[in-house]
């Protein structure tokens, strides 16, 4: 009966073949590579429904319009006019969490599928985030050499403050990329475990039985509810977050400070 009731949070981001062995097979579909399709289908699909250009704009080109002239406008606030030359990878990043953050949340337990959510594994925001700084450092030695280490040392700072700001400011460069991956996938990753444990609440309360057993079941039930709408937000946050910080660090690359 202990083996039937125990909680394991942690089963919902194990990765799993459905096709080949992960110990060493020559090609390997994971149920990760599964629902980054089904991300990028939705993506795709939305995009193209939103690309009719009609005179009269439907539902769809009005939300893709805006949702593209959103970022636009977030990266040209952020980076300048020449903002629109980054805009392609920025909106990307953006879209791709937005949208796997919101399938990842969807209840589609209920029809049998079970949904996994890419940004809650660290190699995948991660991998973003290396994405954005090889365009940082792209971009700012591109641009202005090795003068691009001034980036580290303030404007008209006395030189004995120079050797002191100048690691620190280097250190937190560097750690700029683990940061920037690490908060989607730490967002993900505690939203699920809490909709886990907590939907296993209910199902134990009701196991239980009695007045307060369904109370516990109710309350955690609220509490599910809740946790979900934040989720909702928290996706749609983080994404917002991603694509504002990669703006933000471009543009130091693109115009020292």
């Amino acid at each position: 009966m202990a083996a039937e009731t125990k909680i394991d949070p942690m089963h919902q981001f194990q990765i799993s073949p459905i096709f080949g062995n992960l110990d060493g097979g020559a090609f390997v579909f994971t149920n990760s590579s599964l629902w980054m399709l089904i991300v990028l289908a939705c993506i795709t699909g939305f995009m193209l429904m939103g690309m009719k250009r009609q005179l009269v704009p439907g539902r769809w080109q009005v939300a893709a319009e805006g949702m593209v002239g959103f970022v636009n406008s977030m990266v040209e606030g952020s980076i300048g006019p020449s903002g629109r030359t980054y805009l392609p990878w920025v909106f990307t990043a953006f879209i791709f969490i937005l949208f796997a953050n919101f399938l990842g949340a969807m209840p589609f337990a209920v029809v049998g599928a079970h949904p996994f959510t890419v940004t809650s594994q660290f190699t995948v925001t991660g991998v973003m985030s290396i994405i954005s700084f090889a365009i940082v450092l792209g971009v700012g030695f591109w641009k202005h050499g090795l003068h691009f280490f001034s980036l580290f040392v303030p404007k008209d700072t006395p030189f004995i403050l120079k050797l002191l700001i100048a690691p620190i400011e280097f250190i937190s460069f560097l750690v700029r990329p683990f940061s920037l991956g690490l908060r989607p996938f730490i967002a993900m990753f505690a939203g699920h475990i809490l909709l886990e444990v907590f939907g296993n609440f209910i199902v134990q309360g009701f196991n239980a039985g009695g007045p307060m057993g369904w109370f516990i079941s109710i309350l955690c039930f609220l509490f599910v509810a809740f946790i979900n709408a934040l989720e909702l937000l928290v996706g749609a946050i983080q994404a917002y977050v991603f694509a504002l910080l990669t703006s933000l660090y471009i543009n130091d690359a693109v115009n020292l400070h």
